[in-house]
């Protein structure tokens, strides 16, 4: 599906209006204008397990090979770099839910030309209810409830839980982020019909390490999914010399 007939399933009514472009601002007609995307997105050859950029014509990355995730695919439509951080920084704790449409966009762009299989149900990461009340929305929520409707997938909100509030994972070491958020998810009880045997596509901004979608996907696969794959807007580049 083409970026404008993603836009026209999004009925909103400001939408055609003239606005500034968010990078550059001059005057376009959605939050980030051609030229800019045309700049700034780049299709970057990616391990198809956690998304890290990687040389061209190689499939997995060494981490993967040696430790692969629970999760079968990842696509990321950027690296966590500028101009993307500064504008999903805004999006996730300004609350620039203008920029959703945008953003959505961006990631739309990159499951289609991704290898994935089409999944049958499309998930965000979950909030802690002192995180959503800290912020009052789930930004993953946000990308996935535009991404789902043009790609005739079926998107729950409330089918994962987070049942404890965790630190910022950018607060910790990565050696210790697996170890903030073990345990930190469930499947909603009287939903876990829903899960049985359905490929689930799992939606948030950022990845990092990956240890919180890791622990999400084991808490799905446990409950019953057949599959999980990793949607995110950005991944988060290797540390050069790594």
């Amino acid at each position: 599906m083409n970026s404008a007939h993603f836009l026209d399933t999004l009925t909103l009514p400001l939408r055609r209006l003239p606005t500034q472009c968010a990078l550059c601002r001059g005057w376009a007609r959605e939050r980030l204008c051609g030229p800019c995307i045309a700049r700034f997105v780049t299709p970057t050859p990616r391990c198809r397990r956690c998304a890290i950029a990687v040389p061209d014509g190689v499939s997995l990355c060494g981490e993967c090979l040696r430790h692969p995730p629970p999760f079968e695919h990842a696509i990321a439509a950027v690296d966590y770099a500028a101009p993307w951080n500064d504008l999903v920084r805004r999006f996730k704790f300004d609350a620039a839910l203008d920029l959703a449409d945008a953003l959505a966009q961006r990631l739309h762009d990159a499951i289609g030309r991704g290898a994935a299989p089409r999944p049958d149900l499309v998930l965000p990461v979950p909030l802690a209810d002192e995180r959503m009340r800290e912020r009052g929305f789930n930004q993953a929520w946000e990308l996935a409830r535009r991404i789902a409707p043009p790609l005739a997938c079926e998107s729950d909100a409330r089918l994962l839980l987070r049942t404890k509030h965790t630190a910022h994972q950018l607060s910790l070491p990565p050696a210790e982020r697996a170890a903030n958020v073990r345990g930190a998810f469930a499947i909603e009880p009287r939903s876990r019909h829903v899960l049985r045997d359905r490929r689930v596509a799992l939606v948030d901004d950022v990845m990092t390490t990956g240890a919180t979608l890791a622990e999400v996907a084991r808490t799905l696969l446990q409950g019953g999914a057949a599959s999980v794959q990793v949607w995110v807007l950005a991944r988060t580049p290797r540390p050069e010399g790594a």
